[in-house]
């Protein structure tokens, strides 16, 4: 699974990278978890925008989500058939900007964060689904994050790890008039592990409660 992630910040790094409108101001977070109001990219009315939206994902059929798990992750490999997903996989697919994310590795005594990003450190755009749900107080919008088998980088630290989508198939991952299943799927696919790098940090990213530069800084000393 992927449960926390980095932004660095600020909007326009994203913005620009993704080449997205946004009319919003957004900090950097370094540890970023589930349930927190977080940017991502969506296509709407042929235009590319950036938008906020919870991470845990409430479906738009739902009637009460107060009984109901909010996924954070849904696998790549029945995305397109599962209930809670198909419909998002659908209609409203999204990428989610992140600089990094960390991933814990069993060791003895316990375990190990380590942070993993792109070796240029550019952004990366996590695939995604996007849902509006019409609640009391208003609209929600929520997404979920896309998982997918590990590459090789990946495999001995977890066996799943985010499915990033490539910059050349951003285009194609957002429009939803793209429906072959697929080809989606294709896109889904380990990221190239010869692309990304990993490292230990500090556990103190094991707290929700410590957010700071620090917390992605290499762990000396530490295998």
């Amino acid at each position: 699974m992927c449960g926390r992630y980095v932004l660095y910040g600020p909007v326009s790094r994203y913005s620009e990278y993704f080449n997205a409108q946004a009319g919003f101001e957004f900090g950097a977070r370094f540890n970023v978890t589930p349930s927190q109001v977080m940017p991502v990219v969506w296509q709407h009315g042929g235009v590319r925008e950036l938008t906020t939206a919870k991470w845990g994902l409430i479906p738009s059929w739902v009637k009460d989500p107060a009984g109901l798990t909010h996924p954070i992750n849904a696998k790549a490999e029945t995305v397109a058939i599962k209930p809670m997903f198909r419909s998002a996989f659908k209609k409203c697919r999204v990428l989610v900007p992140a600089d990094a994310f960390y991933e814990w590795r069993a060791v003895p005594g316990g375990k190990q964060p380590n942070l993993i990003r792109l070796r240029d450190k550019s952004p990366m755009g996590f695939a995604g689904l996007l849902e509006h749900w019409a609640g009391p107080e208003g609209e929600v919008q929520t997404f979920t994050l896309l998982t997918t088998e590990p590459n090789p980088l990946m495999a001995a630290i977890h066996n799943r790890m985010p499915a990033i989508i490539r910059p050349e198939d951003y285009e194609a991952w957002l429009d939803t008039k793209v429906v072959d299943v697929n080809v989606l799927q294709t896109m889904l696919s380990p990221y190239p592990d010869r692309l990304m790098e990993v490292f230990p940090v500090s556990k103190r990213v094991n707290s929700p409660a410590n957010d700071g530069p620090e917390l992605i800084e290499r762990e000396e000393g530490v295998q």
